[in-house]
This record gives C-alpha cells, sequence and structure tokens, in this order.
C-alpha cells in the first residue's frame, strides 16, 4: 500500500515537472516580442490562481504577508522577482535545452551558499558535484569559441534566485507557511516585474494573452501538483523527477523550436544533470531539504520546503 502511495507521488510529480516545461515553452513562443518584465509581470497575474489551492487547514489569505523572519521574506520577494525576468530572458534567448542546462546549476549555488551562510560542513563528494556542474557550464558556454548573450546571464541568475530561495527556506525552518513562501514570490513578481514594465507596457495580442494564460496557469498547476506530490512521496524521491524537463526541453526544441544540440553542449548537459544528481543524492543522505521545482516560475519551491502537507488531498 505504502508503495503505490510514493508511486503515485512520483507520478504527480513528473506530471508536475511537465506542466513546468509547458510554461517554460508557452513563454517561450512569445519570442521576446514583450519585455521580460511584463510577460513575468502578467504571468504572475495568472499563477494568482494557484493561492487558494495551495492553502492548508487553517490558513488565512493575511498569511500570505505574515512571516516569522521578515527580512528573509523581503529577500524572497525580491529574489523571486529578479530569477523569473532572469528565466524568462534565458528561455526567449537560448534553446530550452540549454537554458535549463544552465539553470539547473541550481544544487551547486545551494551548496556554495550553505556553506557561506548556514555554515554547513560540506564533505569532499558535494564539492566534488559542483565543481563538475561548473566544468559543464564551460563546456556548454565554451566562452572565446562562441557568442554569450544576453540569455546565458539571466539563465544563471534565474538559477542563483533559485538557489536564494533555497536558502531562505532553511534558514526559516518548517515554522514558516508554504502559503507565505508563494505568496512572497508571486507578490514579488507582481510589484517588481509591475513597476519596471510600467514605462514601455503594450497591449498584448489575443495569441500573446494565450501564451501568457499558458505560462502562469501552467506554472500554478505545477506548484500545485508538486504540493500533492508531496503528501504521497518524501522529497528526496520528488527532488530528482524535476530533471525529467530536459526531456521536454529537447523534445520542444526539435519539434516546435527548431533547435539544435550539439555534442559538446550535450556533454556539458549530461555533467550538469550529474552533478545536480550527486547533490540530491548527498542531500538525501543527510537529510536536508532538496532543492526545489525549477524552471522559468521557482515559486513552486515554496512547496517543496520542509514541511508537508498535514493530509493527503
Amino acid at each position: 500500500m505504502q508503495k503505490d502511495q510514493t508511486l503515485k507521488g512520483v507520478l504527480i510529480a513528473f506530471a508536475a515537472f511537465a506542466a513546468y516545461a509547458w510554461s517554460d515553452a508557452s513563454v517561450k513562443l512569445i519570442e521576446g516580442q514583450l519585455s521580460p518584465y511584463q510577460s513575468s509581470f502578467l504571468g504572475a497575474v495568472f499563477c494568482l490562481v494557484g493561492l487558494p489551492f495551495l492553502m492548508k487547514k487553517g490558513d488565512r489569505w493575511t498569511d500570505i504577508f505574515n512571516t516569522t523572519n521578515r527580512s528573509l521574506w523581503i529577500l524572497r520577494f525580491v529574489a523571486q522577482a529578479g530569477g523569473t525576468i532572469g528565466s524568462v530572458t534565458a528561455f526567449t534567448h537560448l534553446s530550452m535545452a540549454e537554458a535549463f542546462a544552465l539553470i539547473f546549476l541550481l544544487p551547486s549555488f545551494v551548496t556554495i551558499m550553505s556553506v557561506i551562510f548556514l555554515k554547513e560542513q560540506v564533505g569532499y563528494r558535494r564539492w566534488a558535484a559542483v565543481v563538475i556542474g561548473f566544468v559543464g557550464v564551460m563546456i556548454v558556454l565554451r566562452p572565446g569559441f562562441r557568442e554569450l548573450s544576453i540569455g546565458h546571464l539571466g539563465a544563471v541568475f534565474g538559477g542563483l534566485s533559485g538557489a536564494i530561495s533555497i536558502v531562505v527556506f532553511r534558514a526559516m525552518g518548517p515554522s514558516e507557511k508554504n502559503i507565505s513562501l508563494y505568496g512572497a514570490g508571486v507578490l514579488g513578481t507582481l510589484v517588481v516585474c509591475g513597476a519596471l514594465a510600467l514605462p514601455g507596457f503594450q497591449a498584448p495580442t489575443a495569441i500573446q494573452w494565450l501564451w501568457l494564460a499558458g505560462y502562469g496557469l501552467l506554472a500554478a498547476l505545477g506548484a500545485i501538483l508538486v504540493m500533492y506530490a508531496a503528501a504521497y512521496a518524501p522529497a528526496t524521491l520528488i527532488g530528482p523527477t524535476q530533471y525529467s524537463q530536459m526531456i521536454w526541453a529537447v523534445l520542444f526544441g526539435y519539434l516546435v523550436f527548431g533547435d539544435h544540440i550539439d555534442l559538446p553542449m550535450v556533454i556539458g548537459i549530461i555533467l550538469i544533470i550529474g552533478s545536480g544528481m550527486l547533490t540530491l543524492i548527498r542531500e538525501r543522505v543527510r537529510g536536508t531539504p532538496l532543492p526545489p521545482a525549477l524552471g522559468s516560475d521557482t515559486q513552486a519551491a515554496a512547496v517543496m520546503a520542509p514541511e508537508a502537507p498535514d493530509t493527503k488531498p
């Protein structure tokens, strides 16, 4: 019976990360015709739909603003906005596979930041994973041999932003409500991106509204599904399923966007994913919270925080 429940949770997690991949493909279909600020802002508006489904028994709407640590809540508020802008920029200018590969540096950033800010003890295996990840990045980027764009910077910043959110979760501990963490991310994107988008705001076309709705609603669906998955399976099993996004990225790249991946990029992607998987394995052994959902909408990180839903859905 327990195995069936665990399998159900893992399958739901795969569905969640499929939703995230489709969300990222939706914002890429806009093809940069709207500014990343405007796409991020309007996507966050649609993400508000997910808030009621992420509330647990006893939660109140005011809990979106309540927190056990206001400074860290504000850090999450700002980091999510910057990470969303970076990720949207990455998916606009890069192939989905390349964007994901760089965003998947997130576990390496978590390791480094955990040592600096949380004073965690990190062994040689996790440091080896960090080195492998950055070697993979150098192979993907090949500085000096290929032109680097704002998309590469955006992808790295997206991963760094997600890492900041994870460190914030660990610093706050399980007493912080998921709805507060998720709310900080959504509100940060709405306020910061809304302010930046206002000067050059342009009315989206009908097809652009469709892609924006897909971007925001599918991201919200992903967050909800991850929360449900966590009710059935431990985070140690849910965490690795996030790398299934790379499969979707390759499929979308070839079938929709006409992307092509050369051999060096394949090698780099394998090294980066291997680095992330090694980090996840070590985190599982140590019993620390795992990296959350990735992609252009890192708001789902909130539902992968230390606490899990009180009851099964």
